[in-house]
């Protein structure tokens, strides 16, 4: 999202009504979890969560990596005065409120709405295949992450973290084969885009063979894997 983005959902957020954040906490999550939530059916987290929603759908590099089949609707917690989340693993299955509508959590997301220098710790720690990854990023900006991942928030000493989190439901669920697709999608869009790049009269016919082949094996993992 882009700084007025950001600074218009943000007024929006601070001024809502805020709860204790274990509303949405499974049983072992609320014993380590220490935050505040907009309520889900608040008319702000509605409009500001669809607003998410809709700049991803635009967002073709969160396409490319999620492949996403269904987005549950955003929610918000904030961090202040030494709050924290210990160390979890968010709920295999979500129900949306008021609905009977349930999707299964693939990918876990944190959008964040507060710029790093504004607070001190609030580090989103996530223990992944590839080690312990520490993210904080600039407001506007999302880290997307496996939902299997142990992860955890560490303590906010001062200032305040804002941020959406949510969970995404794939249309291929395992998470190796979604990142050989990723892979397979970056190095066809490079291999395009040195193809377009090219000066008139140099385009590489071998190039541009090869980009119509791995395309269609993509495709073809597509159809082998996706769950639509």
């Amino acid at each position: 999202m882009n700084a007025d983005q950001v600074r218009e959902f943000r007024a929006q957020l601070e001024a809502a009504e805020w709860v204790d954040g274990r509303v949405t906490a499974g049983r072992q999550s609320a014993s380590v979890k220490d935050n505040a939530q907009i309520p889900e059916n608040h008319p702000v987290a509605r409009e500001v969560g669809a607003a998410i929603v809709a700049a991803l759908e635009r967002h073709p590099l969160f396409v490319a990596a999620a492949l996403p089949m269904h987005v549950f609707p955003p929610l918000f917690n904030r961090y202040a005065g030494g709050q924290s989340f210990g160390t979890h693993v968010d709920n295999a299955i979500r129900q949306i409120t008021g609905t009977n509508h349930r999707i299964r959590t693939d990918l876990s997301a944190t959008l964040f709405f507060a710029e790093p220098e504004e607070y001190e710790g609030g580090e989103l720690v996530v223990e992944d295949t590839y080690g312990v990854q520490e993210v904080k990023f600039p407001a506007g900006s999302m880290v997307l992450y496996p939902s299997t991942s142990l992860h955890h928030v560490r303590p906010v000493t001062r200032g305040a973290r804002l941020c959406a989190f949510f969970w995404i439901q794939s249309m291929v669920r395992d998470d190796v084969r979604r990142t050989l697709l990723f892979d397979l999608d970056m190095a066809i869009q490079q291999l395009n885009q040195s193809v377009a790049e090219a000066a008139p009269g140099q385009e590489s016919p071998i190039c541009n063979g090869v980009a119509v082949q791995l395309t269609g094996i993509y495709h073809n993992l597509i159809r082998q894997w996706a769950e639509v």
